[in-house]
C-alpha cells in the first residue's frame, strides 16, 4: 500500500547533492529543472548535502557545490542544511524501528552476503535475503551504533506512483532482501537518511534521478515502519549519458562545472546546451536561467519523459567542443 502523499504548506522540494566531487551535467539538469519547476509553482526549496559517506564527502566539497549553483544562479530557502550536522533524528529513527523489532544489527559485508549465498560475482546489488537474519535476540536491538544494521524488509508488494513515469510495482524484499540502514562506520546508510531527512524538513516533492526509482519503493516501506503518515510526491527524471551510452557520473571523472568554469564557460552556455539536449529548444545557443525557467512546467516535464523513452538525452563531444570554443 502507498502512503498518502505529503501536502506541506508551502509545498517543499530539495537539492540533494552528495558532497564527493564536482557537479557533471547529470546533475546539472536535475538541479536546472527542479529549481525551475519549485519556483515557478512557488514552491519552497531546501538544499541540504548528503555528506555522510565519511570516506568521500569534505567541507570543501560541499563549499565548491554551493559555489557552482551560485554561479549558475540557482538559489535556495534559509540555510544549506548538513547531515553530519545533527544524527539525532537518525539516532531517533533506528531507536522506533528497534522497539519494532525491525532492524538487527548485521557485520556481514558485500562478499560476506554473496559467499552465504553462492551468487556470482557481478556488479549491482547483492540481495540479503531473510535467511541470513540473526535468531530472535540481543541482535534485533540498537545498542551498538558502531556496527551495523540491516532493516528487515517485509514481503509484497509496494506501489510507487511517480508523476512522470506512472505506475511501478516493486517487490524489495525479493529485489534486495533487507537494506543496510546504519553502517559499520557509524553513521545511517542513505536510504534510513533521505527518508528522516524528507521528514524533518517536511519535503512535498522530491525531483530526482529515475536510476532512485526503486528506492521510492523501499523509502516508502521505511517511511510507514517509522510512523510518518506523508510520502513525498515522486518526479524521476531520465538519465544523462555521454556519446556511448554511459550515464555520467562523479565517480567516471566527466567533467564537472568547475572544469568548465576555469575554462571560460559561461553559465549560460552550459544552460543552453542542456535546453537543446532536452528538446527545450532546437539548436545549440547559450539561454539564461530565466529563459529556461520559463520551459519548465509538469507538462513540458512528462514531454521531456517520452521522447526521452525514444531518444535518451546524451551529452557528446561535440557539445563538449561547442562549450569550450
Amino acid at each position: 500500500m502507498e502512503p498518502p502523499h505529503a501536502t506541506t504548506d508551502p509545498p517543499t522540494s530539495r537539492l540533494a547533492p552528495s558532497p564527493t566531487g564536482d557537479l557533471h551535467l547529470g546533475n546539472v539538469r536535475t538541479f536546472l529543472i527542479n529549481w525551475s519547476l519549485a519556483r515557478n509553482l512557488d514552491w519552497r526549496l531546501v538544499l541540504r548535502h548528503e555528506d555522510l559517506d565519511v570516506r568521500r564527502a569534505s567541507v570543501d566539497k560541499i563549499d565548491a557545490i554551493e559555489d557552482s549553483l551560485r554561479w549558475l544562479g540557482l538559489d535556495w530557502d534559509g540555510p544549506s542544511i548538513r547531515q553530519s550536522d545533527d544524527l539525532a533524528p537518525y539516532h531517533a529513527a533506528m531507536k522506533v524501528l528497534a522497539g519494532e523489532g525491525r532492524v538487527f544489527r548485521s557485520q556481514l559485508s558485500r562478499r560476506d552476503v554473496r559467499e552465504a549465498i553462492e551468487a556470482p560475482h557481478a556488479g549491482g546489488e547483492i540481495r540479503f535475503p531473510p535467511e541470513l537474519r540473526p535468531e530472535p535476540g540481543p541482535e534485533w536491538a540498537f545498542e551498538h551504533p558502531s556496527d551495523g544494521h540491516r532493516y528487515a524488509m517485509p514481503a509484497g508488494e509496494e506501489i510507487v506512483r511517480d508523476q512522470l513515469l506512472g505506475e511501478h510495482v516493486y517487490r524489495p524484499s525479493d529485489e534486495i532482501g533487507d537494506p543496510v540502514v546504519w553502517t559499520r562506520e557509524g553513521c545511517p546508510a542513505y536510504q534510513l537518511a533521505v527518508v528522516v531527512d524528507d521528514h524533518e524538513h517536511r519535503v512535498s516533492d522530491v525531483i530526482r534521478g529515475e536510476d532512485l526509482l526503486s528506492s521510492a519503493a523501499r523509502q516508502q516501506r521505511l517511511g510507514r515502519a517509522l510512523e510518518f503518515d506523508l510520502s513525498p510526491r515522486w518526479w524521476h527524471l531520465p538519465l544523462v549519458s555521454d556519446g556511448e551510452g554511459r550515464r555520467l557520473a562523479k565517480r567516471d571523472g566527466d567533467r564537472g562545472l568547475q572544469w568548465y568554469a576555469d575554462r571560460g564557460v559561461t553559465p549560460a552556455r552550459i544552460i543552453g546546451l542542456i535546453g537543446y539536449r532536452s528538446g527545450l529548444r532546437d539548436d545549440r545557443t547559450p539561454m539564461t536561467l530565466q529563459e529556461f525557467m520559463r520551459t519548465i512546467d509538469v507538462e513540458s516535464l512528462r514531454s521531456l519523459v517520452d521522447r526521452e523513452r525514444a531518444a535518451p538525452c546524451r551529452i557528446l563531444d561535440e557539445d563538449h567542443d561547442w562549450l569550450v570554443s
